[in-house]
């Protein structure tokens, strides 16, 4: 999709991105408002299942139109949707269970910093010199978050079990991003509503296996509401509102703007949650977003 040129469009894209961006930050204080109320791959399966209904209420003409060409490249949507949605979202909520939503928001920042590393070892797409600085900037960051504030702990190989599980659902994530490349030419909504469909499917595997090691739990009313949060917010009205903020400005603008749910995530966890916000987490923060900072004017100026 190529970027506007015109200005007009602007301002009404900026919203629906910032929108996108605070209900994906919202995300991480929904993953740990379900602890105890829901697990977490029974959250993942009733999230997805909500979506799904949802788009076949809104979104039934793209995918009858398109589905020609989905029913060819099916197997690829199918893998996109249980590479990005489901692995993602249940690493995600178990990461939950065992640190902050301050840290798994910050963490979150390294998903661009890993479609780089990704991009440049699929596609031998060019890294720049700022590239590569924004790079290593990001990852000091992410290492400052997961060991406490003590480098010393990396040594010692006591690093919060939670945000290893982060940096493995963000290493998921940009693994599908890099991947969606290769997407078939549809319309983003009939794309996403097929990928919800298999991000359900898949679902329901993972939810067998949790209640067969017993740990699958049933919502309780807060979880319903967690649940139903998590499908409306950060799945389809952030998904919906980002895919129109690509129609109006492109998706090289728009993708910045998701450098912004680390901020929001972390603001959210600190109002909501009570929980701390210490001078390491400021320090990876700024890493982390001027990280990111470098490494697009980086591409900026390979372009």
């Amino acid at each position: 999709m190529s970027e506007s040129t015109d200005p007009t469009p602007a301002p009404k894209a900026y919203v629906f991105l910032t929108v996108t961006a605070l209900c994906w930050g919202c995300n991480t204080v929904f993953g740990r408002l379900a602890v105890g109320e829901v697990s977490p791959m029974a959250l993942v399966m009733f999230r997805w299942l909500t979506v799904v209904i949802l788009l076949m209420v809104f979104a039934r003409r793209p995918v009858i139109e398109d589905w020609p060409a989905l029913r060819h490249r099916l197997p690829f949507v199918l893998a996109m949707g249980a590479l990005g949605f489901t692995a993602f979202n249940g690493l995600f909520y178990v990461a939950a269970h065992s640190t902050t939503a301050v840290n798994m928001g910050i963490i979150q920042g390294s998903i661009p910093v890993f479609v780089l590393i990704g991009a440049f070892a699929l596609y031998r797409t060019p890294v720049t010199a700022l590239q590569f600085g924004g790079v290593v900037l990001t990852m000091i960051g992410v290492i400052i978050v997961a060991s406490g504030g003590d480098i010393g702990r990396l040594a010692a190989l006591a690093v919060n079990f939670g945000d290893m599980l982060m940096v493995a659902a963000c290493f998921l994530y940009a693994g599908y991003t890099v991947a969606l490349r290769q997407r078939p030419a549809v319309s983003a909504m009939a794309m996403f509503t097929v990928m919800a469909g298999a991000a359900f499917v898949t679902s329901l595997p993972l939810a067998a296996a949790e209640a067969y090691l017993g740990q699958f739990m049933w919502p309780t009313p807060k979880g319903w509401l967690v649940v139903a949060m998590v499908a409306l917010l950060p799945s389809f009205l952030a998904q919906t509102f980002f895919m129109r903020g690509v129609e109006l400005i492109g998706p090289g603008r728009a993708g910045v703007f998701v450098n912004l749910v680390p901020v929001f995530a972390s603001i959210l966890a600190v109002v909501f949650l009570a929980e701390p916000f210490e001078l390491y987490h400021a320090a990876a923060l700024a890493l982390v977003l001027g990280g990111i900072w470098i490494s697009e004017r980086g591409k900026r100026a390979e372009a």
